[in-house]
């Protein structure tokens, strides 16, 4: 938290369809990566302005999940109208307060519109069940029902993505929710209650709140009033929200971290290969729980697929996004992320790491960058191979047989996802039976389908997002049972 001398742009928090600011006064300032200058104010709200969104959002829920399903849909459908209407200034903003590079800052803009369409049309799709009774003239009803206030607590990496993977399901499901960004990047959140705003969703079903999660997610997750929290965040974080929904039972979804691994057989084809695990690695700017984390590639290729990953990665551009629009790479988050990934491939070099491209921090002006990396020569137990990267940096290390590569592979606390790469049928469908991920991907790079499953199997989280199960996650069952009089059961 800070306050700021410094005339920059404040954005306000949204809490019972008001814009507001904290009654504590306490700003936190927002960083440009790219540059390290500061961009903006947002409030850091007390517990009590927690605890104001919730009652809010608790008692709009009681009136929100009697508005029928098409109707919810169709503020979702008017959300996404929005977005697209506004799309150049949230993609110029997606830029400024997370480093994205354009093309990537435009397909998560447009993408989340998409995403709050694909909600909307589930309104008149999720459904629930009849079952055939034991008895006489009765009918079993299953149905679905919302479970309540919802707390989404979102990350920074997708900072406008992820309101709409949360808020989507949420409200067309007839659930009301607080959102709270995080304090790296919550304009985009506050931004988007303008949106919120305009389409007239009622009050109190969407609020919008900043500050620490030591204050705001803390109470987000241990009161009461809140019947599901939706994380994406770090596991340890997600440790902390569920020891304190437990407190009162609350449903958690927890999407954490990864450790994504891919492996390469001798039949791959090695261009495709190395170009997807290029993509899956320095994808938003090698910071996604999806990333490709390791690389195990079978010792016949080894040295030739080595030496081209090598030289492709080392063509990556490292730049400021907003400056050169066709960059390949932009900054980490912060001094923290950039010192960490620093100190993991400082610490495999000294353990007898071999860089084969990349490896050390990049100075542009003050920002956070560090090159695209590629390190060999590492050991299946070391930290660089075990614990999540979180940036640019490629560990490879061989194998000699399948059960090899998916015995390490599995080797890991995490499991989100994991790719192989092998142009036999029997390869990919054993490892894909066989690996222990939410996600495999078989000759591509690491991205998920709306309509899919995204979960974490492990330490990378509990529940899932995306498509109808995604949809579920919000939802509770309530089983009728409707008895018609005996003696009328036959006419």
């Amino acid at each position: 938290m800070a306050q700021s001398s410094v005339a920059l742009k404040h954005y306000q928090m949204y809490i019972n369809g008001e814009f507001r600011d904290s009654s504590s006064g306490n700003l936190i300032t927002v960083i440009n990566p790219a540059t390290g200058e500061p961009i903006s104010t947002v409030p850091s709200a007390t517990v009590d302005e927690a605890r104001e969104a919730i009652d809010a959002a608790y008692e709009a829920q009681k009136s929100w999940k009697l508005v029928p399903a098409a109707t919810r849909g169709q503020y979702l459908h008017d959300v996404a109208t929005e977005i697209r209407k506004d799309s150049d200034h949230l993609i110029e903003m997606l830029q400024e307060e997370q480093g994205k590079v354009k093309a990537l800052a435009t397909t998560e803009i447009l993408f989340s519109a998409d995403y709050f369409d694909y909600m909307a049309s589930a309104s008149r799709t999720y459904e629930g069940e009849i079952l055939q009774s034991d008895n006489a003239n009765e009918s079993i009803m299953i149905d679905k029902q919302p479970i309540g206030v919802a707390a989404g607590i979102l990350p920074w990496n997708f900072p406008f993505f992820l309101i709409a993977r949360k808020m989507g399901p949420a409200l067309v499901t007839g659930n009301t929710i607080v959102m709270k960004p995080s304090t790296d990047t919550p304009n985009l959140g506050l931004e988007f209650a303008k949106i919120v705003e305009k389409v007239g969703i009622p009050k109190g079903v969407v609020n919008i709140i900043t500050g620490p999660g030591a204050v705001i997610g803390d109470e987000l997750s241990k009161n009461k009033k809140i019947g599901i929290i939706s994380l994406t965040g770090s596991v340890n974080s997600g440790k902390r929200v569920m020891a304190a929904a437990a407190t009162h039972m609350a449903k958690v979804s927890l999407e954490l971290g990864g450790k994504a691994p891919a492996i390469v057989c001798k039949d791959a084809d090695i261009d495709l290969a190395v170009q997807s695990i290029i993509d899956s690695r320095v994808d938003n700017n090698g910071q996604l729980c999806n990333n490709c984390e390791r690389v195990y590639v079978q010792e016949d290729i080894a040295d030739e697929f080595t030496k081209k990953l090598a030289t492709k990665m080392g063509e990556v551009t490292v730049g400021d996004p907003m400056e050169h629009e066709d960059i390949g790479m932009g900054p980490l988050i912060n001094q923290g992320a950039l010192d960490k990934v620093s100190g993991m491939v400082d610490r495999a070099v000294k353990a007898g790491g071999k860089l084969e491209t990349g490896g050390h921090v990049v100075k542009i002006a003050k920002g956070f960058f560090f090159e695209p990396t590629v390190i060999s020569n590492v050991k299946q137990d070391s930290e660089i191979v075990q614990d999540e990267i979180f940036g640019p940096v490629l560990p490879v290390l061989t194998f000699k047989t399948l059960d090899d590569a998916i015995n390490m592979s599995n080797d890991s606390d995490f499991g989100l996802t994991s790719s192989i790469f092998t142009e036999n049928i029997d390869n990919a469908m054993r490892a894909a039976r066989e690996l222990e991920d939410g996600e495999t991907y078989i000759n591509r790079f690491n991205f998920e389908a709306m309509n899919g499953s995204h979960s974490g199997w492990k330490e990378s989280g509990i529940g899932g997002d995306d498509g109808k199960h995604g949809i579920e996650e919000f939802l509770n069952t309530h089983v009728v049972y409707l008895q018609g009089h005996p003696e009328k059961a036959n006419g």
